[in-house]
């Protein structure tokens, strides 16, 4: 009741929206993966194309910030946004490669229109002095209707997966995107005077321009990186990646170099803020890859008891056939099947079986259920849901005794917070022994349980930040900037999560990312003084 009307439309919109990305991803690599209804892909290529996408769909709202800036606004840019998304993922269902690729593109290109005009649109309503104070309150309660879309749809997707398919999964995210865009239609009257175009202005550089100079270099150079023989960053789609943002970054240094003497200070310290967060999504993005190859093969998921009953009453347990000879064959048959087409009947029997000690294996040709894998990753949201009232309560309060930490501040201690998590996971490969035996799922739900709190602490303060600092001609292009950081993020954790093979003792993997969050959080720390420093100036926390 203390927030504008508009926050309402916003928070279901973006719920909506969130429902069908996050139901989307939960399935993703396992869809990838499935010998039988899938694409029987390894786990270093799932991982791998799981990077590139999530990369792409983080990439493309520089642009749509842009377009929304200068010629649409942010209202047609969201409506068309959320009407591609939801094509794409009704799309995605259709069995072939390139149908696949194709609604993997229209998502990329409608989370570019999307997500950062609606974060923009938000940041406008309280841009007002009355609810100015309020900002990142708002937008903590802002991405608890994220994670309340991503915490219920994993259990959509399981329980449409096992009684009737990938496909109709898909089209149940497809579903939810257009139900964002009707609810966000349905508050159209909340946003009148928030929704203005800037326009060109004479120091922006053209669209020709940038067409010449960004677009179309970027696609080249995409192209180029995927065609290079051999590769030079791992993989070809890695490759490709990192050579088309290279013209997408010197656009944004075009930006800090044309910008006025008092506008330079404020966009450096988000361009700071920008690189050093690249970390924290590298490891925080393998909820979808590592993460789930964790939950899928490494977590006791067994269902038993009242648990059993309920499970089966909604039909989101699995049924899994034990059958001694194809255990130790599974790994064989999944690659001969992939590289020569190999047809074989015992695709069905799981790896799940492969690290359960002797004692505990069922009796041979007998059936036990387990949970799908996918809802672990509702985990998240579930703390992201139980946790957010408690840290804006927490804010509330230290800003009533006027001690409530700026907002770079909070990012610094969520970076700090987040390299906690993975020693939590080091704990868990300790615990089985190195994959040896199956660990308690309570293992990931005290991993995500503390990067929650680090999230919490970065992510949507890192939206208020931009709203903040950001010059208001460029508002939603900058917006773009911080989704350009997560991409590139994205994109890492899809190359660290294809290293997961590679890796004979899990644990070092684990280490590795807690290593990287630890770095990341001492580089933002020692330059906190100076981020301060600018906030000040600009009269903002």
């Amino acid at each position: 009741m203390k927030h504008p009307k508009a926050l309402p439309f916003l928070f279901f919109s973006e719920m909506w929206e969130r429902f069908g990305y996050y139901l989307m991803i939960g399935i993703f690599t396992l869809y990838l993966k499935d010998v039988k209804d899938g694409f029987a892909m390894t786990e270093a290529e799932s991982a791998d194309l799981y990077g590139t996408f999530i990369a792409l769909v983080f990439l493309t709202p520089f642009l749509g910030g842009l377009i929304a800036d200068r010629y649409l606004g942010y209202k047609k840019s969201i409506i068309i946004g959320g009407l591609l998304m939801g094509f794409g993922y009704c799309m995605m269902g259709i069995h072939t490669l390139p149908m696949l690729y194709l609604a993997m593109t229209l998502v990329i290109l409608g989370n570019g229109f999307f997500k950062p005009n609606i974060s923009t649109l938000l940041g406008n309503i309280y841009s007002t002095e009355h609810y100015k104070a309020k900002k990142d309150e708002g937008y903590n309660i802002f991405y608890m209707g994220i994670n309340v879309g991503a915490f219920i749809c994993n259990f959509f997707g399981a329980a449409l997966q096992i009684m009737l398919g990938w496909n109709w999964a898909f089209m149940a995210a497809g579903i939810g995107m257009f139900i964002g865009v009707i609810v966000f239609l349905s508050g159209t009257k909340h946003y009148e005077g928030y929704d203005e175009k800037k326009g060109v202005q004479p120091t922006d550089m053209p669209i020709g321009r940038i067409v010449a100079l960004i677009i179309l270099p970027s696609i080249i150079s995409g192209i180029a990186g995927w065609l290079i023989p051999g590769s030079i960053f791992g993989s070809d789609s890695t490759d490709a990646f990192i050579l088309s943002c290279i013209p997408v970054i010197y656009f944004y240094g075009s930006i800090y170099k044309k910008a006025s003497t008092e506008e330079k200070r404020p966009i450096g310290a988000m361009y700071a803020i920008f690189a050093v967060v690249i970390l924290f999504w590298a490891v925080f993005k393998q909820n979808g890859s590592a993460l789930n190859t964790w939950a899928d093969r490494y977590t006791d998921r067994k269902v038993e008891g009242m648990v059993k009953s309920v499970c089966l009453n909604l039909k989101q347990s699995k049924t899994l056939t034990y059958a001694k000879d194809s255990v130790e064959k599974y790994d064989e048959y999944f690659r001969l099947q992939k590289q020569n087409g190999v047809p074989v009947k015992e695709w069905n029997y799981p790896v799940y079986f492969r690290n359960e000690p002797p004692k505990r294996l069922p009796a041979e040709g007998s059936n036990i259920e387990v949970w799908s894998t996918n809802i672990s990753q509702s985990i998240n949201p579930g703390w992201v849901i139980m946790l957010t009232p408690l840290v804006v309560a927490f804010f509330t309060y230290l800003r009533s005794r006027k001690k409530e930490p700026s907002t770079a501040t909070k990012v610094a201690f969520g970076l700090l917070i987040s390299a906690l998590s993975a020693l939590v996971m080091v704990a868990a490969v300790k615990a089985g022994h190195n994959g040896t035996e199956k660990v308690s799922v309570l293992w990931l739900i005290g991993c995500y349980g503390v990067i929650t709190i680090g999230e919490l602490f970065l992510s949507p303060m890192g939206l208020s930040l931009v709203s903040k600092l950001s010059p208001p001609r460029i508002t939603a292009l900058m917006m773009g900037g911080w989704f350009l950081s997560t991409s590139i993020g994205n994109k890492l954790s899809g190359v660290l999560a294809s290293m997961w093979d590679k890796y004979e003792d899990k644990s070092n993997f684990f280490f590795l990312n807690s290593t990287l969050l630890l770095g990341a959080a001492l580089i933002l720390f020692s330059i906190l003084k100076w981020l301060n420093s600018i906030m000040k100036e600009k009269k903002i926390s």
